[in-house]
């Protein structure tokens, strides 16, 4: 359901996620570490979105970056704040759920 909202809304980008994947994209959790503990796509990084800015030395500006979180409005906020910071290619996956 969450999927489908996020499409209905706008909020996911449209890309290939599975080829930026297997290209070896970044894909970034940006939901709490509590929300991560209960499930998670396989290979994802966990850092919330209110800890992201004071993290973004974990992340590498070479790599495209896939923000997911429980339905997408937190990844798009995250989206938001990675390309503010000079990240040029990040994506908004939506719900994690789509990655799992």
């Amino acid at each position: 359901m969450a999927g489908f909202l996020s499409r209905f809304f706008g909020l996911e980008d449209k890309a290939d996620f599975k080829a930026l994947l297997e290209d070896g994209a970044i894909l970034l959790d940006v939901r709490t570490k509590q929300e991560y503990k209960q499930g998670a796509a396989a290979n994802s990084i966990n850092i919330s979105l209110d800890s992201l800015n004071s993290n973004l030395s974990k992340l590498k500006k070479d790599k495209p970056i896939i923000a997911v979180c429980a339905s997408g409005m937190r990844s798009r906020s995250a989206v938001a704040l990675l390309r503010n910071k000079g990240f040029q290619e990040v994506y908004n996956g939506g719900s994690w759920f789509n990655f799992k």
